[in-house]
């Protein structure tokens, strides 16, 4: 069964994941604005998918980029970015995300690869 491109929200994620966790499915996560896709995000995107069978990107809200970058951003907005992010193949989803530790925890990746850092090895 292949994983939804887009969660509408960190509820619908964890319910969806939790089957396929059991199965042994290998689950990573990472996190950013991405309201500007480059061909650094597409290569850090790419390592992160390689460590694990689906890859969950917790794309940060409008207002949480506006905060974290400063005034004329975000470029793209949540709803474009989610669409852009959602081409970057089948092992990837999305969904909305304010900042905080809350989604690590719902989510349980086997690894995680936080934003502006290299992916880690999955544990």
């Amino acid at each position: 069964m292949p994983v939804p491109k887009l969660a509408p929200d960190l509820a619908a994620l964890a319910a969806t994941l939790a089957p396929r966790r059991s199965a042994g499915t290998r689950i990573v996560f990472t996190n950013g604005c991405f309201d500007l896709l480059h061909p650094g995000h597409v290569r850090y995107l790419a390592a992160a998918r390689a460590l694990g069978d689906v890859l969950v990107v917790g794309r940060n809200s409008d207002a949480s980029v506006r905060r974290l970058k400063g005034p004329g951003r975000p470029i793209l907005g949540a709803e474009e970015c989610a669409a852009v992010l959602a081409v970057l193949g089948r092992r990837v989803c999305t969904f909305p995300f304010a900042g905080g530790t809350r989604p690590i925890a719902d989510v349980e990746p086997r690894g995680s690869s936080p934003a502006g850092r290299s992916p880690g090895p999955v544990r």
